[in-house]
């Protein structure tokens, strides 16, 4: 049995080595792009690359890096998949930090515990499907309390939520994707629900998450600053206060990327490559709570 798990894990590294590849030549570019760059801008999408983020974030992060004073290099990161593309891996790997990981697949992570990676690095990852009762026993039950360096948070769904409940940690960056479909100024959310899926919700795979107006207006709460977002327009990013002077300090209007990325899906589950505005149509009538008024709209009303 063990065999045949190796086995298998050997042709899932294999069918992954072209994308793998495909990768280290956009790294090479990436530096490239920063030589070329060498600009003493503040604005973080200027110093974006990518090894193993899903776009600029591994750039924007080492930026931030160079201002915030990181007590703990540790970091708490869920919605990792297999871990191949993360906001986190890259501080794993290049600057030797340890981590949390989680995901709601069993597969993922077993995946993730079969990668040389696991034992190379100081990593924990764990299986779990994430609400915001249970966020705060998952980290502090694997050892991960107090400040730490970075939150990322990525669960395509009760996201807002789950950020709201987390008291169990005080990370020094906070990362969080939004969903630029519910536009630049209303502080909206999905209602919440434990069960949340993402495919489940809606058939176009586009309802979900919260608005950046919503997310920043919770970071503030929580006594942090909106430095801006990447520019793919998914992933905003927040520093704590003490550490705000190095940065330029931004609205939701000034942060806000229009995402040009089109995932929608039909009633059968095949991309339909819808534009914005279609996919606001399409989604129009779905429920949105807004944190501000504590009033249930629908995506219509924004």
């Amino acid at each position: 049995m063990k065999i045949l798990q190796n086995l298998r894990h050997a042709l899932t590294l294999l069918k992954e080595l072209p994308r793998r590849l495909d990768k280290l030549e956009q790294a090479v570019g990436n530096v490239q792009i920063l030589l070329d760059r060498q600009t003493d801008s503040n604005a973080i999408y200027d110093h974006e690359f990518q090894v193993y983020s899903q776009s600029g974030e591994d750039g924007i992060i080492q930026f931030l890096l160079n201002h915030v004073v990181i007590a703990n290099r540790s970091f708490v990161e869920f919605g990792v998949e297999r871990y191949t593309e993360s906001n986190t891996r890259f501080l794993l790997t290049h600057n030797n930090w340890s981590g949390l990981i989680i995901d709601g697949s069993r597969a993922n992570i077993d995946f993730i515990k079969q990668d040389r990676l696991y034992w190379q690095q100081s990593l924990t990852a764990i299986n779990a499907f994430i609400d915001k009762d249970n966020i705060n026993e998952l980290i502090a039950g694997n050892g991960f309390a107090g400040p730490i360096g970075l939150l990322s948070i990525d669960i395509d769904g009760n996201d807002y939520w789950v950020w709201q409940a987390i008291d169990c940690v005080d990370p020094a960056i906070v990362i969080c994707e939004y969903n630029s479909l519910f536009g630049p100024a209303r502080k909206v959310t999905i209602p919440y629900d434990k069960y949340f899926i993402r495919s489940k919700a809606h058939h176009s795979c586009v309802y979900y998450g919260a608005s950046l107006a919503a997310l920043t207006h919770l970071a503030q709460k929580k006594g942090y600053v909106l430095v801006g977002s990447n520019s793919r327009g998914n992933n905003v990013f927040f520093v704590k206060t003490e550490y705000a002077q190095a940065f330029q300090r931004l609205t939701p209007e000034q942060a806000y990327v229009r995402a040009q990325f089109r995932e929608t899906r039909d009633v059968d589950g095949r991309l339909n490559f819808m534009n914005f505005e279609q996919i606001r149509e399409v989604i129009k009538d779905l429920p949105l709570y807004d944190v501000e008024t504590e009033q249930l709209i629908q995506v219509k009303d924004l």
